[in-house]
C-alpha cells in the first residue's frame, strides 16, 4: 500500500506544489503525495512552473492552491510542513501521521530580477529534491516510528538557505 504524504505551507503556490509533483511523478510507485496551504494563494507561482518544468520536465501549470481544510479528514502516514507558519499551526488530523518540518524560505518574498528569481526557484527546487530524495529511501520497514521520526527531522535540518 502506499504511504500517503501531506506537505504544507502558506500559499500551497510554490514549495508544496513542487514537493507533491516531485514525489508523484518520480516515487509514485512507493508515495501518494497532496499539498495544501494554510492562506492560498490565488494561483500557482510561474517560477514554480517553470522551474519544474526546465529542470524536470514536470508540469503543474493545470494545479491550483487548496486549503488544507481540505484534508482534515484524510488519513495521511507523513506531515510535511515547508515553513514556519505551517509548523506553527494546530493541525488535527485523523489518525497518526508523523509529522516533520522542512523549513523554507518563501518563494513569494524572492527578489531580483526574473533571472535571479530563477535562480534562487532552481536552488529551492534542488533542495526540496534532495530532501525527498533522502525521505524516500530511508528504510521505513526497519524503523520504529521514534526513529523513523528523529531521521525525517534530521532530513529537515540540512543547510538549505536559499
Amino acid at each position: 500500500m502506499k504511504k500517503k504524504i501531506l506537505f504544507l505551507c502558506t500559499g500551497n503556490s510554490a514549495r508544496s506544489q513542487m514537493a507533491e509533483a516531485i514525489v508523484n511523478s518520480r516515487y509514485g510507485d512507493k508515495f501518494i503525495a497532496y499539498s495544501a496551504g494554510l492562506n492560498p494563494a490565488s494561483h500557482i507561482n510561474p517560477y514554480a512552473v517553470k522551474a519544474l518544468m526546465n529542470m524536470m520536465g514536470i508540469d503543474i501549470s493545470d494545479k491550483y492552491p487548496k486549503a488544507m481544510d481540505v484534508f482534515t479528514n484524510e488519513e495521511f502516514d507523513f506531515i510535511i510542513t515547508l515553513c514556519n507558519k505551517g509548523k506553527e499551526q494546530c493541525i488535527n488530523y485523523v489518525g497518526k501521521p508523523i509529522f516533520a518540518h522542512w523549513g523554507f524560505d518563501d518563494p513569494a518574498d524572492f527578489k531580483g530580477n526574473e533571472n535571479e528569481i530563477m535562480l534562487q526557484f532552481n536552488k529551492l527546487l534542488t533542495f526540496l529534491n534532495t530532501r525527498i530524495g533522502y525521505f524516500v529511501n530511508l528504510p521505513m520497514e526497519k524503523l520504529d516510528r521514534l526513529a523513523l521520526e528523529i531521521k525525517m527531522s534530521e532530513i529537515g535540518t540540512a543547510s538549505c538557505d536559499v
